[in-house]
């Protein structure tokens, strides 16, 4: 093997462990989500024990996501890799890791200011959770796409735009109801 195709092979080596640790940050992201989702329906359910089981482990899921979003960013820094785009990445990593730091705090205000739910407000709760999962899954899936189906990204967009707005009604509705 020569030297030029060893250089390619580490940089590949290193350049698929980036892409790994990328797609693992955005699992864990996607998991604090439904986590929060579980947690939620629980505290709605008057399940209050498995409630906070689920609600650390948002905390948990949220402290690996950041830990493992410091280590790509030494990777990109310390390696050099893609340092055309390394701003952009940071950026976007940055940017998603705040779903994760809203899971964390929805989950820790439901836990110490343990809210009263009124029954007639449960479902509205349970479809305004149920939305914003999905816009996060398409966010994830946004990230994804700018990875390797460029094309794609605008299209995950529309698709976030659309469930926040689903949930910007449902929010106002729950509002109404509530006042």
């Amino acid at each position: 093997m020569g030297i030029k195709e060893g250089m390619n092979r580490m940089f590949s080596s290193r350049a698929k462990t980036l892409e790994l640790e990328i797609e693992q940050y955005l699992s864990l992201i996607d998991q604090s989500a439904l986590l929060l989702k579980e947690a939620v329906n629980k505290y709605l359910d008057g399940e209050f024990e498995f409630f906070e089981k689920k609600s650390s482990e948002v905390d948990r899921v949220e402290r690996d996501a950041d830990e493992l979003r410091r280590q790509i960013t030494h990777r990109l820094y310390a390696e050099m890799l893609i340092p055309d785009s390394r701003g952009d990445v940071l950026g976007l990593l940055e940017t998603i890791d705040n779903v994760a730091d809203v899971a964390k705090r929805v989950a820790a205000h439901f836990s110490i200011e343990k809210p009263e739910i009124y029954p007639f407000l449960k479902d509205d709760f349970r479809e305004l959770t149920d939305i914003s999962i999905k816009a996060v899954q398409e966010l994830t899936l946004a990230v994804r796409a700018f990875f390797c189906e460029l094309y794609r990204v605008t299209e995950h967009l529309d698709k976030v735009h659309f469930w926040e707005h689903q949930a910007d009604e449902v929010e106002d509705r729950l509002k109404r109801k509530a006042f």
